[in-house]
């Protein structure tokens, strides 16, 4: 029988592996998945997420973490929400776009002056998820995914986090802050691109 693939996540945050682990729990893979955050993460030295675009922030950080961890496999993830009408922001300074220090209230807000008077395609927006895998300074795999939506004139929802409440999902007529947990992991874009990432492990390890 095949030992079980042992990832590491590249965060202190138990909530983020939590998520990461009930996704793997519902994704149909044929590997055993045990993941750890990854040990001593905030005293290790930091990795400065400057990249222009995500999959090269996840990279670099997956890349820089897993040099400093000899069993398994580390992954990282990064993400945020574009709008096409902004020019693509916020972009990868998603969780800085209202200050290193803003609220996700404060970041919601400066989104919503911004796209003041703004209809239709206008407000069309999308979340972006990038993952990588790496292996002691070796990249094994890193995969993007999507969801597509709409920014709405004023927040819904007392769920999730960061912009859900303004992120409108056309399909089951909801916020993402409206979502159930189950709901939110089957059509999230880091939902889709973390159950790529786990497809692709069995001919990756």
């Amino acid at each position: 029988m095949r030992a079980p693939a042992k990832l590491f996540l590249a965060s202190s945050n138990p909530g983020k592996l939590g998520e990461f682990r009930g996704l793997a729990r519902t994704a149909e893979i044929d590997l055993s998945v045990e993941m750890e955050l990854l040990p001593g993460f905030d005293s290790l030295p930091s990795f400065e997420e400057n990249a222009p675009t995500f999959a090269e922030n996840a990279l670099g950080k997956a890349l820089h973490y897993s040099r400093l961890q000899e069993e398994g496999c580390v992954f990282a993830d990064d993400s945020g929400l574009v709008v096409p009408a902004l020019g693509g922001a916020p972009g990868v300074h998603s969780a800085r776009y209202a200050g290193a220090h803003a609220s996700s209230a404060e970041r919601i807000a400066k989104l919503l002056r911004e796209l003041q008077g703004k209809t239709g395609q206008g407000r069309m927006a999308y979340f972006v998820c990038a993952i990588a895998l790496a292996k002691v300074g070796r990249a094994i795999a890193v995969v993007t995914d999507r969801v597509d939506g709409e920014i709405l004139e004023a927040v819904r929802g007392s769920g999730g986090f960061g912009y859900d409440p303004v992120f409108y999902f056309p399909s089951l007529g909801k916020t993402f802050a409206e979502l159930t947990a189950t709901e939110k992991n089957k059509d999230s874009h880091r939902g889709k691109a973390f159950r790529r990432m786990l497809a692709s492990l069995p001919g990756m390890l």
